[in-house]
């Protein structure tokens, strides 16, 4: 029986992954610097081919027929076997070039951007990748072979990871300076109990880190709002609409200009663990080991420096 991709071409298959991932020809055009109608006609040729219909349109969207469903899983396997091909050569002429995919969870805006263009400064031939997202979309970037790295506070369970921790993330509770439990020495579980709170999102590892807490301290605090955004966060414990539990690397500006508080409670910090992850049925890339490494060395004492100072307790070590 023939081969129905025996005439398809490697270009055809990067625009029709492409496409299917974005929904769209004009993306897919844009993101290969090609024009709109060179991309329908080599979609066609690959539709022809096969013999059957890739894509179709509903409305002003473009999905995938099921032919072109059943083809993605294939098409993405051939490009990570390239990739992997591409890297396996690098590791054979030294760390000179390459490309690293990195996704991070939102909180690690607050240091990571620092620390990927000290690497990018040291290794300016890589080429860079970042995505920041919620933790969520980041093991799905991981997992769909679009990360080769992620960073975050806790490794997902269900994948099979390797992760190793590079620097410690501790979290505390939060107030407005003028609250009555600012400033307070020892505050006890049991008034934080009778204290409202603003969380963030259910799933995200700040909140599994809370709900631990509260858990340990046989806590049930009213929430009165979630939030996606520390930012956010900060802005409503400011204006007096209660406390949160929050990583304490996104407090420190607050913090030294006196527009938030710490509070010294039983238990706080809790300290857990920041980590570099990927998968472990993964070889990693000359970049990515060498990214891994940098990590290792550099992040934890850069990430001391971004913690309150003068907080009641010892900061994560």
């Amino acid at each position: 029986m023939p081969d129905p991709l025996r005439h398809a071409t490697l270009r055809q298959l990067q625009i029709f992954l492409l496409a299917a991932e974005h929904g769209s020809f004009m993306r897919a055009a844009e993101l290969l610097h090609l024009t709109q109608p060179a991309v329908s006609m080599q979609m066609s040729q690959l539709a022809e081919s096969i013999g059957m219909a890739l894509f179709e349109k509903r409305g002003r969207h473009l999905v995938l027929t099921q032919a072109g469903e059943a083809l993605v899983p294939y098409v993405r396997r051939i490009g990570d076997t390239l990739r992997d091909a591409g890297d396996a050569l690098d590791a054979l002429q030294g760390l000179r070039h390459g490309r690293l995919r990195l996704a991070l969870v939102t909180t690690t805006r607050y240091f990571a951007p620092r620390l990927v263009a000290q690497f990018h400064a040291r290794h300016p031939e890589i080429e860079l990748e970042v995505a920041i997202e919620d933790r969520e979309r980041v093991i799905a970037l991981l997992e769909s072979h679009h990360a080769d790295l992620a960073i975050m506070g806790r490794p997902p369970s269900h994948l099979p990871v390797t992760f190793e921790a590079f620097a410690k993330h501790p979290h505390g509770i939060i107030a407005a300076p003028s609250h009555p439990l600012a400033g307070r020495k020892r505050v006890s579980p049991q008034n934080l109990a009778r204290e409202s709170f603003i969380a963030r999102e259910t799933g995200s590892g700040t909140r599994h880190a809370m709900d631990s807490y509260f858990a340990e301290h046989g806590l049930n605090p009213p929430l009165v709002q979630e939030m996606h955004s520390n930012e956010s966060i900060k802005q409503a414990v400011m204006a007096g609409m209660g406390l949160a539990f929050i990583s304490l690397h996104t407090v420190n500006l607050e913090h030294q200009t006196g527009h938030l508080a710490l509070l010294d409670a039983k238990g706080l910090p809790v300290v857990r663990e920041w980590y570099v992850i990927h998968l472990a049925t993964k070889p990693l890339s000359p970049a990515a080991g060498a990214f891994k490494q940098f990590m290792h060395s550099e992040a934890s004492a850069y990430m001391k420096t971004l913690l309150p100072k003068g907080s009641p307790r010892r900061l994560g070590g």
